[in-house]
Parts: structure tokens; C-alpha cells; sequence
């Protein structure tokens, strides 16, 4: 196989492997009932002139499986800690302990549920978009590869089922991915 100039199959792989890894970040966020550290990673913090992530201000733990904690570090962050956390959207209401904040989470309805697996099934498109295009991208070197007579139209086609394979691979993770998490949100 010629040395396609531009074409890293490597480099593509790992960028595609970056869009499913994005996307189980996002997932980790998603609540689902369960206390889970990654809940608080979208909250950001006014701290000391400007936006903190909540861990660089305390430390979040699950002491239990229906409740999270924010140790605060310094006392005066407290009330900015407990409104940063309300205010972020996602359900939850601290209940202010000294520098402790607990943050009981509580059941999910169904209605939530399915906003949840919407949210879900956007997150899972995003995640297959980037994979996309990074195909788009691969396939673009190649054919522009072919046009300067870099390479022939057989290992064109060779390098571009390949990518094909490579994509379709990551788009299964996705789709696995996503059909996990549904099952996650949706259990009662």
C-alpha cells in the first residue's frame, strides 16, 4: 500500500474514538437516578472572579446511592457552590451543612425519563456527525490523493472501504452505547 500523503488511518481512528469518548462523558452526566460524582462536572462555580469547575472548589463524593456531597473548601464559596448547583438545570436542591453541602437526588418521573432519552438519543447524533466527518475527511484526502494521480482508483476504493469499515465500527459503539444508557434511564 502506497504512502497516501495526508491520510492517517491511525489519526482518523483516534479521532473518531475521541467523538464516542465524548459522548460517554456526556452520558455520565446524564442523571439516571443514581448518585454519580460526573453529575456535578457540567456545574461551574463563581469563584474568585471567575468560573470555576465544582471540583476545583470542593470535593464531590457519593456517600450514598441517592446522595451526592460537595465538601467546600473555603467557607466563603459555600453559597456560590449551592447556587451554582441549583441553578445548572439539573433537578437538584442542597441542603446547606456548615461548609458540607448534601444534594439528595431524587426518583425520576417518567416524564423525565423521556426528556432524559431524548437528550440521550441528541447527544448519541452529535457523536455519530463527528464520526461522519471525519470519514467525509478521510475520504476527501483520498479522492484528492486519486486526482493527483498519488494513488490509483483500486486503492482509492481499498483505503475508502476501510475508512467505511472503521466508521461503521464506531457508529455500532454509538448505537450500543446509547441503547445502554436508554436501558439505564428507563429502569424503574
Amino acid at each position: 500500500m502506497a504512502n497516501v500523503a495526508g491520510y492517517d488511518k491511525d489519526a482518523l481512528n483516534r479521532r473518531m474514538q475521541g467523538a464516542v469518548a465524548t459522548l460517554k462523558t456526556e452520558f455520565s452526566g446524564l442523571r439516571t437516578g443514581r448518585a454519580s460524582a460526573a453529575l456535578l462536572d457540567p456545574v461551574s462555580v463563581d469563584a474568585y472572579g471567575s468560573e470555576m469547575p465544582i471540583n476545583q472548589v470542593g470535593t464531590v463524593s457519593t456517600p450514598e446511592s441517592r446522595l451526592l456531597t460537595v465538601q467546600v473548601w473555603d467557607k466563603g464559596l459555600v453559597k456560590s457552590v449551592d447556587k451554582a448547583i441549583r441553578d445548572a438545570g439539573l433537578g437538584l436542591n442542597p441542603q446547606i451543612d456548615g461548609q458540607l453541602l448534601r444534594i439528595p437526588i431524587p426518583e425520576l418521573n417518567e416524564e423525565r425519563r423521556k426528556e432524559l432519552v431524548k437528550l440521550a438519543h441528541k447527544y448519541a447524533e452529535q457523536a455519530r456527525i463527528a464520526v461522519r466527518n471525519v470519514r467525509r475527511d478521510g475520504m476527501e484526502i483520498l479522492k484528492k490523493a486519486e486526482k493527483d494521480h498519488k494513488i490509483g482508483r483500486d486503492e482509492h476504493h481499498k483505503l475508502g472501504d476501510e475508512l467505511q469499515k472503521l466508521t461503521d465500527v464506531h457508529i455500532k459503539d454509538i448505537d450500543s452505547t446509547l441503547h445502554g444508557k436508554e436501558q439505564e434511564i428507563m429502569q424503574v
